[in-house]
C-alpha cells in the first residue's frame, strides 16, 4: 500500500465487515471463557496454561479487530476507488513474461479458494497499485524478478 488511506471497493469492504463480526463473535466467545485477575488461584498448571493459552488468543483477536477497524476508517476517509488506475478492488488483465495472460482482482484478504485474487500487500499486488492500462510493472519474487504488462483495468 501506499501508506495513504487507500479506497476500498464495496465486495472488499463487506468482505472486512462480516470478518470483523465474525472476530468480535470470538473474542466475545473467548472473553467469556477467561476468569477475571480477581478469581481464586485455583487449579493445577495444565488449568494455568490454558488459561494463557485463551487469553493470548484473545489478545490476538483483539490485535486484528483493531486492524480491521482501522483499515475500514481510513477507507471510509479515502473515499471511493479510482477506476483510472489500479487500486484495491480492481479487476483487471495481465501479460506476464512467459506470455500469459490472466485476469486478476486486487483484494485485501487472501482466498486459497479464489486464485484470481491477488493481495494489495504480495509483490505482485503492490507493483500494480497505482498503475494504468499499458503499463508494465517489476516486481521480485521469491525466484526472482519479473514482470507483467496491464493489458486492460476491467472495473
Amino acid at each position: 500500500m501506499t501508506g495513504l488511506p487507500e479506497p476500498i471497493a464495496d465486495d472488499a469492504r463487506r468482505a472486512l465487515e462480516q470478518e470483523l463480526a465474525q472476530l468480535r463473535a470470538e473474542r466475545a466467545a473467548v472473553g467469556s471463557t477467561l476468569r477475571g485477575h480477581d478469581a481464586d488461584e485455583v487449579g493445577d498448571q495444565a488449568d494455568q496454561a490454558d488459561e494463557l493459552q485463551r487469553a493470548d488468543q484473545a489478545n490476538r483477536l483483539d490485535r486484528r479487530i483493531a486492524e480491521l477497524q482501522v483499515r475500514l476508517e481510513q477507507a471510509a476517509v479515502a473515499g471511493p476507488p479510482r477506476t483510472d488506475a489500479i487500486g484495491v478492488g480492481t479487476s483487471l488483465t495481465v501479460r506476464f513474461d512467459d506470455g500469459t495472460t490472466r485476469s486478476v482482482q486486487i483484494g485485501e484478504l487472501a482466498n486459497e479458494l479464489d486464485d484470481s485474487l491477488v493481495t494489495s500487500d504480495s509483490p505482485l499486488g503492490l507493483a500494480l497499485l497505482g498503475h494504468r492500462a499499458g503499463d508494465t510493472v517489476r516486481y521480485t519474487t521469491p525466484v526472482g524478478n519479473a514482470a507483467a504488462e496491464v493489458l486492460s483495468i476491467d472495473s
